[in-house]
């Protein structure tokens, strides 16, 4: 099995006429995504040293490894670059990369299995995971707040909720 990756990156195209890259940058500090390389395209089937040289206005031009005409930088626009799990620095106990609660199954606070967590989604107004359960026709959206979720234990891969009444009904 492969090492297990987190999305970092994007490409926004190309920048000038000798193979650098436009890249939107998704870390909590900007910069440090060239601290993240080597950095891999989605299926793992590229990967690219990352060399910043200026920033610009929503991300960095960049020079990657193995970029080096224009057509090479224009053929990346849209792709999403990835670092393995490990690079990436430690959170504090109350902060989670999305990656590492996919999977865990949810809880309530008497025992009850209510599901498992497939994805987690933020619109705007706060992290929500989502839960498929076998008794719901649809996933249910548990809001990822401490009221909601009061415990996540990664070691036992699993999360206690106390979900709002009537959301897993």
């Amino acid at each position: 099995m492969s090492e297990p990756r987190i999305i970092v990156g994007a490409i926004a195209g190309s920048f000038g006429v000798h193979g650098d890259v436009r890249l939107k940058s998704f870390c909590a500090d900007p910069q440090a995504i060239a601290d993240y390389s080597p950095l891999f395209t989605e299926d793992g089937a590229r990967s690219f040293d990352v060399t910043l040289k200026q920033s610009i206005k929503n991300g960095f031009v960049v020079s990657l490894s193995g970029v080096k005409t224009k057509e090479d930088a224009d053929a990346l626009k849209g792709v999403t670059v990835f670092a393995n799990r490990d690079q990436l620095p430690s959170l504090p106990d109350d902060e989670y990369y999305y990656t590492d609660l996919i999977g865990l199954e949810v809880f309530d606070t008497g025992g009850t299995k209510l599901g498992e967590v497939r994805l987690v989604v933020d619109h705007g107004a706060g992290d929500l995971l989502e839960v498929h359960a076998p008794n719901l026709r649809e996933p249910a959206l548990l809001p990822f707040t401490k009221a909601a979720v009061p415990t996540v234990d990664l070691a036992s891969k699993r999360i206690i909720a106390d979900p709002p009444e009537g959301l897993f009904e």
